[in-house]
């Protein structure tokens, strides 16, 4: 029996992905640029994404989900995996040492689970004022932190897109937790904190968005490419008459006769209602094809005004340049690449 193929698919840009990283460790200076890879690599599948890394000499791969670090075992370089969650259970100190990967430890109970299953690397995250995970400055004297082997201190920026006191602040105190602990290497940076300059990169960096094209700061518009094309197939065309309606509600109706398309795509994949009525727009060899009425479920209708010649199984690109789809949609950078669902063939 022939392989059913989906008629959706998401395009990476391999050459692109390795170029990125390799911009922002270069953006890092002495310090050496790791990779976030929680949610999939940001939805574009971290079993591809990590070994393209890997091969460019990445060294450091950060998840969220001790599952995560379950699936890239074998994957990702021995020793280069930790787990931003740290551990919350016995189980996942098992899969700590079955895998390899470092457990990033957020609290005090944390430590103690950690030393009581028998120890090991870890990472520890200190919270310098995000208030989400992380040790407080307080307990960083703690007996406990004392017998952990913490290999990186970690903490997180809360505003490292915009320009405000928070970020000085949490650097000082980053600067403070790491006299206290002095021996471990220290990361603050994801990829906006990058762009804020060199007292932020210690010495490791933890890049996400930009590694996928996104620009988090306007100081990386440039550096970073465009990593992900989503595509999706034509399943219908048909000639609307003036006064047809589209879609659920009516929202749109034709002002004269128009050739659309039917399109494998709706917000069970990721392509929201937010991109109803002409916000979004599908491009076939750079034609612009925008959204009539609204986004359903599995089904997108877009206007072939400019492109009357598509027909049934043409393949048609998302115009999903980050920066410019999230000011066009609403949704953040972020948002538009973990949104893009599971029936996109990663390829």
């Amino acid at each position: 029996m022939a392989e059913a193929r989906p008629p959706l698919r998401l395009d990476l840009d391999d050459t692109a992905l390795v170029a990125n990283w390799r911009a922002l460790d270069q953006c890092s200076g002495a310090a050496r640029a790791g990779a976030a890879v929680k949610a999939d690599a940001y939805g574009l599948g971290a079993a591809r994404v990590v070994p393209l890394l890997a091969g460019a000499g990445c060294r450091d791969f950060f998840v969220a989900h001790w599952a995560e670090a379950a699936e890239l075992a074998g994957i990702a370089p021995p020793g280069s995996l930790a787990v931003l969650h740290g551990p919350l259970n016995d189980a996942d100190c098992a899969t700590a040492r079955a895998t390899g990967a470092r457990p990033v430890i957020n609290s005090l109970a944390q430590a103690a689970r950690w030393l009581a299953g028998g120890g090991g690397s870890c990472d520890l995250m200190v919270d310098t004022g995000m208030n989400r995970l992380g040790l407080p400055m307080a307990e960083l004297g703690d007996p406990l932190v004392a017998q952990l082997e913490v290999e990186v201190l970690h903490s997180h920026l809360a505003s490292a897109d915009q320009d405000v006191a928070q970020n000085t602040v949490q650097l000082a105190r980053w600067i403070e937790a790491r006299a206290m602990l002095p021996k471990p290497r220290a990361a603050l940076a994801n990829s906006a904190g990058i762009a804020l300059g060199g007292a932020y990169h210690g010495d490791l960096t933890r890049p996400g968005l930009a590694l996928y094209g996104g620009v988090p700061r306007a100081e990386l518009a440039g550096a970073v490419a465009q990593v992900a094309r989503p595509m999706a197939a034509l399943l219908q065309t048909r000639m609307l008459q003036a006064g047809d309606p589209v879609g659920y509600n009516a929202t749109f109706v034709a002002p004269a006769a128009m050739p659309v398309g039917v399109v494998a795509l709706g917000y069970a994949d990721g392509f929201l209602r937010a991109w109803s009525g002409g916000k979004g727009v599908l491009r076939h060899g750079g034609r612009a094809l925008p959204v009539l009425g609204r986004v359903s479920m599995d089904l997108t209708i877009v206007d072939l005004s400019t492109a009357p010649e598509l027909a049934e199984g043409d393949w048609l690109e998302l115009d999903y340049h980050l920066p410019e789809a999230a000011l066009a949609s609403g949704l953040s950078q972020y948002e538009l690449l973990t949104l893009l669902g599971r029936r996109f063939a990663r390829g």
